[in-house]
């Protein structure tokens, strides 16, 4: 090694024995007495770039960025200490300079970076205050309002997010950390308490529940040899399951899977005797609509009593027949009869009011008003005539139209 000056930075004594120049100083580094002197200064020439290489190893580190400040700094104050005194050849005040350089500029962002990690961990105990606080919040809630599926789910992500932080967020300071986790861990134990009671009230209401609807289940199998005649009581039975409350999803799923079986099996029987009545109308639904055509013609009979006479033998046939079923179809048919005899009977209203002596009676005496009125007035009117007064024959001519109008209406 040569410096700028072309001074030797190391020389070897006849016994071996190899210096390093330190200003205008030298430094035994060590002894070398088995080989040539320049074999010994090669020797210490080599630690020394080691050294070097060592330093530009930091200065590197320390440029690329990514290691923190405070170890980049740890190790520059271990290098200088291996620097100082060196048994090695080569410029080590200058690796010193450069050392304590580096320790400086480390110092300085050692110091940011430990005000930044203080800022990074004041923010990690905000969040995790945060954690503990909704815990807080869930396990102070009425345990009867709580809504547990949810809020074990609400629990369980808070826990997942304290875990998150613990393990990737900064390292809180030991008194802080276990402070946070006593509040977590006591709101969950008190949650967990809670929740074990509200479901050891939950299993004995079930059982209550469950126990209720099996009577109701085994009342209502016991409705199958009625059939169809058991389907009120069925009914009675089912406004009382629905009022029985729930015995937990899997045995209310079992429990009304055998009830409504039972129901199915009465509504069957409904559907088999249906079925059957519907058979069995067939003929009957044709025979109603063969008299329904004779029933039809009634209309045409301009005597009212053979026309009443004809209805009344039909409708008597009409009620041999007997019911159908379905009952939609009954009722059409029944329809169509009805409006036949209504209108029989509004014939016959018609008829009864042309001939009732009272009605004749009241209708002579107002004819012979009328015609009275009549000849009073065309005497009047001719009267009115002979004298020329116009206002008179206007008056009595009015008169006398109207008279005639209502006579001609009451049939006179």
């Amino acid at each position: 090694m040569r410096s700028a000056d072309a001074e030797p930075w190391g020389r070897v004594d006849e016994d071996g024995t190899v210096s390093v120049r330190e200003g205008d100083e030298w430094r035994e580094v060590g002894q070398y007495p088995d080989g040539t002197p320049d074999e010994a200064l090669a020797y210490f020439e080599r630690k020394y770039a080691d050294l070097a290489s060592e330093v530009a190893l930091l200065e590197a580190r320390q440029h690329g960025g990514g290691a923190s400040a405070s170890d980049l700094r740890a190790t520059a104050r271990a290098l200088h200490a291996k620097i100082d005194g060196a048994a090695a050849v080569g410029d080590l005040a200058r690796l010193e300079e450069r050392v304590q350089a580096l320790i400086e500029t480390l110092s300085a962002a050692s110091a940011s970076e430990a005000a930044a990690a203080r800022e990074l961990v004041d923010e990690a105990v905000a969040q995790r205050t945060a954690l503990v606080e909704r815990a807080e919040a869930l396990a102070a809630r009425d345990p009867k309002s709580i809504q547990w599926k949810q809020t074990s789910a609400d629990l369980a992500t808070l826990f997942e997010e304290w875990q998150s932080q613990q393990q990737n967020g900064p390292r809180l300071p030991k008194n802080v950390s276990q402070q946070l986790w006593k509040r977590f861990r006591d709101a969950r134990a008190i949650l967990d308490k809670h929740r074990r009671e509200f479901y050891a009230g939950l299993d004995e209401e079930h059982k209550g529940v469950r126990d209720r609807k099996t009577r109701l289940v085994e009342r209502a199998e016991a409705l199958a040899p009625k059939g169809e005649d058991g389907i009120p009581a069925y009914r009675e039975l089912l406004d009382e399951w629905k009022t029985a409350g729930r015995a937990g999803k899997k045995v209310d799923d079992a429990l009304w899977a055998r009830f409504k079986a039972a129901g199915d099996a009465l509504y069957s029987a409904r559907v088999e005797r249906e079925t059957a009545d519907a058979e069995a109308s067939r003929e009957k639904i044709e025979a109603k609509r063969e008299l329904l055509v004779h029933a039809r013609t009634i209309a045409d009979e301009s005597d009212v009593a053979k026309a009443r006479a004809r209805l009344t033998a039909i409708q008597r046939t009409w009620d041999e027949i007997g019911r159908i079923f379905p009952r939609d179809k009954e009722r059409a048919l029944d329809d169509d009869l009805r409006k036949i005899e209504t209108n029989v009977r509004t014939r016959e209203e018609s008829e009864w009011k042309r001939n009732n002596p009272e009605t004749k009676a009241r209708a002579n005496d107002m004819t012979r008003q009328l015609e009275e009125a009549i000849q009073k007035l065309e005497d009047e009117l001719a009267a009115a005539t002979k004298s020329g007064d116009k206002t008179a024959i206007a008056r009595a001519t009015e008169a006398l139209d109207a008279r005639r109008a209502w006579l001609k209406a009451v049939g006179g």
